[in-house]
């Protein structure tokens, strides 16, 4: 009976031992499935409503719930064990969405440049972390990973914004999700704009105002566009076209 005693009690620390392994290992698929629901929450919203790298306001004006939902999820994310990928695609994926939800709570508005702060004065519960647009792109994006390529996959909503990803950024694919963005963003000819009669070359003065992030990677911007360009542009020097801030809408087509 004594003997039976004594191994009761070991009994219970191989119990607690087995439900704290299922515990944790149960918390960290809820965490896993979790994380998975924001990208496909994400994928299919952007599937939905970009055509042509525009974006269908007026439909998506009747999916505030769905955005609402991933708004939220962006506020309580966990970054924690995130891995550099994971944390590359959500913050790009946030700030995709974040712009969605204020475009949203603005509309009809024609430009993002109408509503007041947008980039640098409101803040976004982004992870836990209270920042602006201006922030989640420096501190978290373009600080940190020093990937040019991110200028073309973030979308502020503009007309001369590179064109809109039909689909969510994820971890797994990242990488080749960027070049190939980057590359068709490049290859636009109203995104990188050739005067086939005088050879002049106009393109993005987003290429002007990162020029730093952009000469990280290549001698000059020329260099930088024509690694992803099927011929050399036909020019050594670059002009910057005005930036058209009316909105992405497709239906301003």
């Amino acid at each position: 009976m004594k003997n039976n005693l004594k191994v009761i009690p070991k009994l219970y620390v191989v119990a607690i031992m087995l439900l704290l392994i299922v515990t944790s290992k149960a918390e960290a698929t809820v965490q896993k499935v979790y994380h998975i629901t924001f990208f496909d929450q994400v994928d299919q919203l952007l599937k939905d409503h970009v055509r042509g790298g525009q974006v269908r306001y007026t439909f998506l004006q009747q999916r505030k719930k769905e955005l609402a939902s991933i708004t939220q999820q962006i506020a309580t994310y966990d970054l924690s064990k995130a891995s550099a990928n994971e944390k590359k695609a959500f913050y790009i994926n946030a700030y995709n969405m974040l712009v969605w939800q204020q475009v949203i709570h603005y509309y009809p508005v024609k430009s993002v440049m109408d509503i007041a702060g947008f980039f640098d004065a409101k803040k976004y519960n982004v992870a836990g972390e209270m920042l602006t647009l201006n922030e989640l792109e420096k501190k978290k994006l373009i600080a940190p990973y020093k990937d040019a390529r991110i200028h073309f996959a973030l979308v502020c909503a503009a007309k001369s914004c590179p064109p809109l990803l039909a689909k969510a950024f994820r971890p797994a694919t990242l990488d080749a999700q960027l070049e190939a963005q980057t590359k068709q963003t490049l290859q636009d000819k109203n995104f990188i704009r050739v005067d086939a009669k005088t050879n002049k070359v106009q393109v993005s003065e987003i290429f002007r105002w990162y020029e730093a992030d952009f000469l990280r990677e290549a001698p000059s911007i020329v260099d930088y566009i024509n690694k992803y360009l099927p011929k050399p542009l036909p020019a050594k020097t670059v002009g910057y076209y005005t930036y058209d801030w009316a909105l992405n809408d497709t239906s301003l087509q």
